[in-house]
């Protein structure tokens, strides 16, 4: 079965403007290799933390909304957790009203 997932994550600082690229290609790649369909997609850029994590204060967010099967969520948590480049992320499944509100806003 097909849902709508959103997907945040942290990536480390240390990065230059080229990983960052990179990395967020690779991610990407896994959601549309795995039959996964990317909708909206958001850089939020460079922000300040709100406690330190692995001794950082800042992380470059980006955000993926996408629709794929329920596997694909679970690959792309693995691939989170190997990666060095990653610091926390988070993916939630959307419901009917979350699916409308975020249409709304991309709409504006």
């Amino acid at each position: 079965m097909v849902n709508q997932y959103e997907t945040v994550f942290i990536l480390t600082p240390v990065l230059s403007e080229s990983q960052i690229k990179e990395t967020v290609d690779y991610f990407k790649k896994i959601i549309t290799d795995n039959g996964g369909e990317i909708i909206h997609e958001e850089d939020w850029g460079l922000k300040k933390l709100a406690y330190p994590i692995q001794k950082k204060t800042t992380g470059y967010y980006h955000l993926f909304e996408f629709r794929a099967e329920g596997d694909v969520v679970n690959k792309l948590d693995l691939e989170y957790r190997r990666s060095e480049k990653i610091m926390r992320y988070l993916t939630v499944k959307l419901d009917k009203y979350a699916v409308e509100y975020n249409k709304k806003r991309r709409e504006r």
